[in-house]
């Protein structure tokens, strides 16, 4: 159980933040002029939308599309950055997605957020949203039975807007480059294992949100520096308003009372995963590319020892690794929760 934050306390952190929501929402404004419209798939009331941007994900983008599909996601909204694989072509072929591209800088956007922010107050407004990296699949309590329009009917009944989930880590047993994926198949046919243990969850108290740490990168390129490590915490499903602002990734947004999604008081709340699936074969090879071209974090040079350590192609499989099953099992070991959906 957390604490409460002292009344005083409580009112600045609020103040704070609401100037945040404005800057944040100005400036994911005023990034649109960095993206160009390529292909329109006007959505309806009642859709599902998914956003996401992406680079390169040719191998994933067929699953990505069948998994999300599968869940109840009837539109998508890529923002396209600058691919050369045949990326931007396959979604440009698909008859519900809408396509930007953009040619700027990643790591100048906010990491992509700046630019999903406007596209979200561009098409989203009222709608529930799916929010995922290509690499990132979605699984929730009774997924393969209850599709997304059922979830999130019952969210809004119990009043809650958000759903959150673990960002789970999955690898193959032996080194990185031996596990390749083909173009439309099930990437967790090869990323079948996973850390059941080792997660760390702070409390931040300015944004109210939590911090989980852990996993096989915490473990095997962290481990001396754990609190580098990649922040778990995800929030990939929303109602999204005008008034909202992703912060961080889609680890945190304003206004800060929609991070509290995590019980206080010993009851269970639900919460789903993303099922993480970055260390296919090509990761390899990508780690030595995204090491030059230095987008994906606020800091680069920090994080060239773990790009070179990927690049080696680890073996990530250790004697307490476990063995994706399902849900069940995810919940079973505290890593999800169904809450009050029986």
């Amino acid at each position: 159980m957390f604490t409460p934050l002292p009344p005083m306390q409580k009112r600045w952190f609020d103040f704070r933040m609401r100037w945040k929501r404005r800057r944040l929402r100005a400036r994911a404004i005023a990034k649109a002029h960095e993206l160009r419209l390529i292909k329109r798939s006007n959505p309806v009331r009642g859709d599902i939308l998914l956003f996401c941007t992406i680079r390169n994900e040719r191998e994933r983008i067929e699953w990505f599309l069948q998994h999300y599909r599968g869940l109840g996601v009837t539109r998508f909204v890529f923002i396209d950055n600058d691919s050369t694989d045949g990326t931007r072509a396959h979604l440009l072929a698909q008859p519900d997605a809408t396509v930007y591209h953009t040619r700027a800088s990643y790591k100048a956007s906010r990491f992509g957020m700046d630019w999903i922010t406007w596209a979200m107050l561009r098409h989203a407004q009222g709608a529930w949203c799916v929010v995922a990296d290509a690499d990132e699949l979605l699984i929730y309590p009774h997924w393969q039975t209850r599709p997304l329009p059922a979830l999130t009917e019952w969210l809004e009944h119990e009043g809650q807007s958000v759903l959150p989930a673990l960002m789970l880590e999955l690898y193959p047993k032996g080194p990185l480059d031996q596990a390749p994926c083909r173009p439309g198949t099930d990437p967790t046919d090869v990323l079948c294992w996973f850390d059941a243990g080792n997660y760390t969850i702070t409390h931040k108290p300015l944004l109210d949100c939590l911090l989980i740490q852990g996993g096989p990168r915490a473990r095997q390129f962290f481990a001396c520096t754990p609190n580098r490590a990649p922040t778990l915490t995800k929030l990939p499903l929303i109602k999204w308003s005008f008034h909202n602002a992703w912060v961080n990734s889609t680890h945190s947004i304003l206004p800060r009372a929609l991070n509290r999604v995590y019980a206080t008081e010993g009851e269970e709340r639900i919460s789903g995963a993303l099922l993480h699936t970055k260390f296919l074969a090509t990761v390899v090879e990508k780690s030595r590319i995204e090491k030059a071209r230095a987008q994906h974090f606020g800091n680069a040079p920090v994080f060239d020892t773990y790009y070179d350590q990927v690049a080696e192609a680890p073996d990530l499989w250790c004697a307490h690794s476990a063995r994706l099953e399902g849900w069940e099992q995810l919940e079973a070991l505290g890593l999800m929760s169904r809450g009050g959906w029986a």
